[in-house]
């Protein structure tokens, strides 16, 4: 693309005056620049990339995008904001990829995760080309990639759209993170249908209060379209059951769609029936009356599978078709996710990593426990620390046998962080081993017949970050080994 064609949709902020240059790509790392390349500088939290726009030269940058006047031997084009003006140029750069597709967002607390990925496969066995962005990985046409963030930054963004296009992808559904919504990773995105989960605290440290937090998850309906296409709606699918829907309908100019379970609402579910392999209910809605079994279990799944069959039928997927997808679902990765080792109790690993999720886990646990639950907990390092004593507090109330230990401790002492957790079970009764491999071989250890271990927080991980080194660890594999290794939990 040529230099001037792309800085048109910078117009007004600079009107370029210029030769005819060729663009081959546009970076915004230095270490990816090639002949050709549209370099932009990019503030972030540890570096500033106007301190790398002469290497990004020196590699063959054709032209810079910066906030401030360089000394270059090539244009430099200033702008207000460059993260925003990435944004528009990636979005330009790839020919607006998702205007060519049907882009479901998926934003909440919860939930996310498990959401797209019932989503997409209900959209892939109706017979569309899938793509998926999220937490876990990145896929496009059924090929999986590695990913970083839960939402990419607006130029991998774009370009991953791009290849989607490539491979004849006509839907794609991914997860939109608080954090990408205020930095605007998702400018340029043209969703079709935005989804929420639900919102309790998390991310405090970033958001520093509730309303600022769910403000931030706000701006994915706001931004969802302000006029009515034909042909083209928009839609919102919210949960009627959580009071930050109020806001949502409030912001978004979309079609609105509910779901919920405790409250009226479009997709309502009721007469629930619940067991250790599954959950049975009915679902009344726009499109007709069913009777779902699905194999998941928990409040929270029956939230994510009504969230799942609105979005997928306004996207054009027929009612029958979405409930014979849902009810051949197993789970995601890590979440609710059972380790089965021929014990003969139950071993469970769950990405609970907020005080709401992690209470829900544990209330669906007791739902079908027997015995004793042990709940081996801990929280991250340099994340929001006001929800250290209240995660610590349910497991204290919904466990029997509650076991803190480290997280992704990063750059803090995991012990400093646990003795924060404390301050929230005064005089209450609990076990503390910080190393999580222990802490995770002592519950298995201790477990008898009929017992139920949470392992919460890490959930599909397959890392632990303590200081500035990473370590492989995966809370499945490890508690393999430790029902392998443990007598007890041989089935006999």
């Amino acid at each position: 693309m040529r230099l001037h064609t792309l800085l048109y949709h910078l117009q007004p902020y600079i009107k370029p005056d210029i030769g005819d240059v060729e663009i081959t790509s546009v970076e915004n790392d230095n270490r990816k620049v090639q002949k050709g390349s549209l370099f932009i500088c990019i503030k972030g939290y540890t570096v500033d990339g106007h301190d790398f726009a002469e290497a990004a030269c020196n590699q063959g940058a054709a032209a810079v995008i910066a906030e401030r006047s360089l000394s270059l031997d090539v244009p430099v084009f200033i702008v207000k904001d460059t993260k925003r003006a990435l944004a528009i140029l990636a979005d330009a750069f790839y020919h607006h990829p998702s205007q060519q597709m049907h882009l479901i967002g998926v934003t909440g607390t919860n939930g996310k995760t498990t959401t797209t990925h019932i989503i997409e496969k209900i959209l892939s066995e109706a017979g569309q080309n899938t793509g998926l962005i999220g937490t876990m990985y990145t896929k496009i046409a059924g090929q999986q990639f590695e990913t970083k963030n839960t939402t990419p930054e607006s130029l991998t963004l774009q370009k991953t759209f791009s290849q989607m296009l490539d491979h004849q992808v006509d839907s794609a559904v991914m997860e939109v993170s608080s954090h990408a919504l205020v930095e605007g990773r998702v400018q340029g995105c043209d969703f079709n249908v935005a989804v929420f989960t639900n919102l309790t605290q998390d991310h405090l440290d970033y958001h520093h209060t509730m309303e600022e937090y769910r403000n931030a998850k706000g701006l994915l309906f706001s931004q969802l379209g302000n006029v009515f296409v034909e042909g083209k709606p928009k839609y919102s699918i919210l949960n009627g059951d959580d009071q930050a829907s109020k806001e949502y309908i409030k912001m978004t100019a979309s079609h609105v769609l509910t779901y919920g379970i405790d409250h009226d609402a479009d997709f309502l579910a009721h007469n629930i029936r619940m067991s250790a392999s599954g959950t049975d209910f009915g679902l009344v809605s726009p499109f007709g009356n069913y009777q779902l079994s699905i194999g998941l279990i928990g409040k929270f799944s029956i939230y994510n599978v009504l969230a799942s069959i609105a979005a997928s039928v306004v996207s054009g997927v027929k009612m029958e078709q979405v409930i014979s997808s849902i009810e051949t679902i197993k789970g995601v990765a890590g979440r609710f996710e059972t380790v089965d080792a021929g014990q003969n109790f139950s071993v469970i690993v769950d990405y609970s990593h907020t005080p709401d999720s992690l209470e829900n886990a544990l209330t669906t646990v007791q739902q079908f426990a027997k015995k004793r639950i042990f709940v081996v907990v801990g929280c991250g390092g340099d994340r929001d620390r006001s929800k250290r004593p209240k995660m610590a507090k349910i497991a204290c109330d919904h466990a029997t046998d509650p076991i803190f230990t480290s997280d992704n401790p990063r750059s803090e002492d995991p012990e400093a962080i646990i003795h924060e957790m404390e301050e929230g079970v005064k005089g209450k009764s609990y076990v503390t081993i910080t190393d999580r491999k222990k802490a995770i071989f002592y519950a298995v250890q201790q477990a008898n017949e009929g017992d139920v271990i949470l392992i919460a927080g890490k959930g599909h991980e397959t890392y632990q970050q303590i200081g500035k080194e990473i370590h492989y660890f995966d809370d499945r594999v490890v508690a393999k080994e430790a029902i392998e290794e443990n007598e007890n939990g041989i089935h006999l």
